[in-house]
């Protein structure tokens, strides 16, 4: 059974729809949804006000967790945990929480570990307080020579998480320049959480890797032979790009990522059913990414997705025109409408842009 939640989110329809998504993600059920300008107040994230609320909901509802989708401080949680009575999680402690449950590989497994220790360790200093009543315990307790030897228990296991994928990262880059030398071009599929990125990867070298609308199906990177008209190519697909994704966890996915990155020609997958502003808003934050990771621009090509729920290549115009994107492509990988036309683009020896 599902644990019940209480969301308490911005009022948004894009970040409103997104935190419910995620909840579901988690498989949680969300019991009742409350929504506030601001989730940053000192006390309790939201304000004192919203926070009797939350408190009187979780008696009615019998919710067994409330998720903020903010980053909240330890002293926040703690705050609200003791008013409300129930566990509290912020958002970045979900996404981990989702990347736990979706990771198949040691890698990803690593990963998600080093995102993890990453997320703890400015917390440790303030659970000590909040754990000791704000005061200086002696040895034995929670108080500074704990807090120190817990630090450096972390930093241990942070430095050889970071020495293991280091030597992953060594292994693909060796891959790649054999790849390199039988002059094999690399395609590769990034964007958005659920923007069609593995549904194109299967249809395209027939692979059955999993797919599904929940986020972060895809957390593992992989590679498969891809044929073309008169070449054979490499594919890869990855993890999902996410609005208010932190540094630390773009870092810890970084040696995957730069995998993608490395490839010859990098497809933006944008998924063109949704509304507009819904686009702009996963369409910048994938750049975001991008940028933060130095991709070089001239590789990325955007491909629209899901042209079957829409249609209509004017609305595709129209978007490109929206986002400033002079050759649209759009494909179905449900129909196979565009997919000729995707192909022809990779097998070109330039990656020349292909007309829609």
């Amino acid at each position: 059974m599902n644990k019940k939640i209480i969301l308490v989110t911005y009022p948004d329809s894009f970040t409103l729809a997104e935190a419910k998504s995620l909840v579901d993600s988690a498989d949680r059920e969300t019991v009742k949804i409350f929504t506030q300008k601001y989730l940053n107040h000192s006390q309790y994230g939201m304000g004192a006000g919203k926070a009797e609320e939350v408190k009187e909901s979780v008696k009615e509802s019998g919710a067994e967790q409330i998720v903020v989708d903010e980053r909240l401080t330890s002293r926040q949680i703690h705050n609200l945990e003791k008013l409300a009575g129930v566990p509290v999680i912020d958002r970045e402690r979900l996404i981990l929480d989702i990347f736990y449950s979706r990771a198949t590989t040691t890698e990803a497994k690593l990963q998600i570990e080093l995102a993890e220790i990453k997320y703890g360790m400015p917390r440790v200093r303030e659970n000590a307080k909040l754990t000791s009543g704000n005061e200086r315990a002696g040895k034995g307790g929670m108080g500074e020579y704990v807090v120190d030897v817990k630090f450096r228990d972390l930093k241990r296991r942070m430095s050889f998480i970071k020495e293991k994928l280091d030597e992953a990262k060594k292994k693909r880059q060796l891959y790649h320049v054999q790849r390199v030398k039988t002059g094999m071009p690399v395609f590769s599929l990034v964007g958005y959480t659920s923007s069609g990125k593995t549904t194109l990867f299967n249809v395209l070298t027939q692979e059955q890797k999993e797919t599904s609308s929940s986020l972060f199906t895809t957390l593992s990177t992989t590679t498969r032979a891809l044929q073309l008209n008169d070449k054979e190519a490499l594919l890869t697909d990855t993890v999902g790009f996410i609005s208010r994704l932190p540094t630390y966890m773009i870092d810890a996915f970084k040696s995957t990522l730069e995998e993608s990155l490395a490839a010859d020609i990098i497809l933006l997958l944008i998924d063109a059913s949704e509304d507009l502003q819904d686009i702009r808003i996963k369409y910048t934050a994938c750049w975001q990414v991008l940028e933060e990771l130095k991709v070089d621009r001239s590789k990325v090509i955007v491909v629209f997705t899901k042209y079957d729920m829409l249609g209509s290549e004017e609305v595709v115009g129209r978007i490109a025109q929206d986002l400033a994107i002079p050759h649209p492509l759009a494909i179905s990988s449900k129909t196979g409408y565009g997919l000729h036309k995707l192909k022809t683009l990779l097998n070109s020896p330039t990656g020349k842009k292909v007309p829609m």
